[in-house]
Formats: C-alpha cells, structure tokens, sequence
C-alpha cells in the first residue's frame, strides 16, 4: 500500500483530547481534511469555530464537524477519544465499563460510515477497550488499535535525554505493556545512539545507575496521575502521540511505535491487547514479533497480560 492523498481524519468526541488532537492534526498538518464529532452539538460547533478561525496559519488541513456522524463518512483514518473522563486518584482500568458500553453503541455507527477505515483508539482503558472494539466490530487486530505506550515512551525519553544531554531523537527506550500501571520499560535494549543506557557518560562520568532506573520507572508510570492532579486532564501530549500514529498510517510510514493491538501468541500472549514495539503503516499496525525480551521482562510482560484478563473477566470480554 502507500500514502494516502487527499486522506480525511475523523476524530469522535470533541472533550480535551479530541480537540487537542484536531489541533495537532492541523498544525502538523497530519491530514488534508480534519473532522471532529460529539453528539454535544454545541460544544463540537464552538470547537470546529475555534479551530476553522486558525485555519490559515496552519497549511493545507481544513477543519469541519458536528454533532452528525455525516462527518465520519469516508474517512480512511477514525480516532476515538470519545469516553468518561478520569478523575483524581481514578485508575484507567476504573473507566473500563463505561467505556466498553460507550463503544458497543458508537463503533456500529462508525463502521457503517467508515467501513475501510484504520481505527485508533485513545480512550481509555486503551487496551482493554481494544479487545472489545475488536470482539464488537470484528475488524482484524491490525486495523483496529491503541495509541498503547507512545505517549509513555515519549515522557520516558524526555526524562531520558535531559539527564544524558542529547537530543530525545537519539534515545531509543521503550516502555512496553499494559498504558496502565504495569507498564514497563524494554531497559535490556535501551541505548543512547549506539551506546547501551548503562555505559552513557557525560563528562568522563556514567550518567545513569541500575538503582536509579526504577524511580525512573515510577515516575514514567505516574506522569499522567501528576498532571490530572495539577490540569484535570492529560491533553496536549496525548493529542500529538494520537496525530503522529495517525500520520504514520496516512504516510505509510512503516514507522516503529509501540501502540496497542490484540496479540495472538507473542511470548506465549494472546487475547489481550499490549504495547510492543509495532511497524505502523497504512494497513494499520503489525507487532515486532522478533522484538527482543529479557527474561525478567518477559515475566513483567505476562503480568501486564494477567492483569487485563482480570478487567476483560469482570467485564464479560
């Protein structure tokens, strides 16, 4: 397949990530047609307003939307945000049910309009509803996915590249797993440029210690906690992980993220969606099965996996 010209993004639910996802998609300039939707029709309007306003000054995109799924028509690429919002001290697996009866009404809807559509989801719990979307639209594991950890390997290597001084371009770090609080970082394959993590130094002096990696870790994993306590909401971020897996279908980039998608088999793994490393393309996304796992992590990755099988039991998935 190859790029996609003249490609339409639909993006359903016009709260704070939708938006801040049609803003990025525009800026970037990831699509050459924006659509946003919510059934709050007031509210979708003014954000379609707001954003049309901008529109010249950010290239070739156009922004349209409402509160008719007219808008979904046709598109080639559908991100969903559209869920309950979490709250202070709420984890994303507490949005579970919420979020799976929200998408037993709306993905019909959306297949009927966008039936060749790739479909990327951001609400969460992200990996949980990924085995639902998929159980209810029976669309193949790499059509329908999750933004996963690209956002949580983006804080991972920021964090990163301060300490070590370079560009966050040249850190290769994955957090894999659960986008959730068994999420892990792939550390045996970590490096800065060429350089295993463990063996950086700036100065004449190692930059990082085994010891320090799990504070590391920790902070990764309760990033989002710290800026729901502070704003109410993860927004910004979030809204240029979701634009740049969208650009990386449209542009058949064949670019490496680690998104979500239902493993079938991967270290002994299937029937629940996990973040590994995935070629993202413009057939979807397709995991790396060859993607290296020290024993420790594999174990850590199994774990992720129990413990979404223990929401999707509770959940009848």
């Amino acid at each position: 397949m190859s790029a996609v010209e003249n490609s339409t993004l639909a993006i359903i639910g016009a709260g704070s990530v939708g938006t801040s996802t049609a803003y990025a998609a525009m800026i970037r300039g990831s699509a050459r047609h924006v659509r946003l939707y919510d059934i709050d029709a007031a509210r979708v309007d003014a954000e379609v307003l707001d954003l049309a306003h901008g529109s010249q000054f950010t290239g070739s995109s156009d922004i349209d939307g409402g509160a008719d799924l007219k808008h979904v028509e046709g598109a080639d690429v559908v991100v969903i945000t559209a869920g309950a919002k979490q709250h202070p001290d709420q984890t994303r697996l507490d949005l579970a049910g919420t979020n799976v009866d929200i998408l037993r009404q709306l993905l019909p809807q959306l297949l009927e309009r966008a039936p060749d559509a790739v479909y990327l989801l951001v609400t969460n719990p992200c990996d949980v509803l990924t085995v639902a979307a998929q159980q209810i639209s029976g669309l193949p594991s790499h059509r329908l996915f999750s933004s996963g950890t690209v956002l949580d390997t983006a804080r991972l290597r920021w964090k990163l590249a301060q300490r070590a001084g370079v560009a966050q371009s040249s850190v290769h770090a994955h957090i894999v797993g659960e986008h959730g609080d068994t999420e892990f970082p792939l550390w045996s394959a970590a490096s800065i440029g060429a350089t295993p993590l463990l063996d950086w130094e700036r100065e004449g002096a190692r930059v990082f210690r085994a010891e320090e990696l799990d504070v590391l870790t920790d902070q990764v994993r309760n990033a989002a906690y710290q800026v729901i306590a502070g704003k109410g909401a993860t927004n910004y971020a979030i809204g240029l992980s979701a634009a740049r897996i969208v650009e990386a279908v449209l542009h058949d980039e064949h670019a490496i993220l680690p998104v979500s998608s239902v493993l079938d088999g991967f270290l002994g793994i299937s029937g629940v969606a996990l973040s590994i490393p995935s070629v993202v393309s413009s057939r979807g996304a397709e995991p790396v099965t060859t993607t290296p796992f020290a024993d420790s992590e594999a174990r850590a990755l199994r774990g992720s996996a129990d413990a979404l099988r223990r929401v999707q039991a509770s959940l009848g998935i």
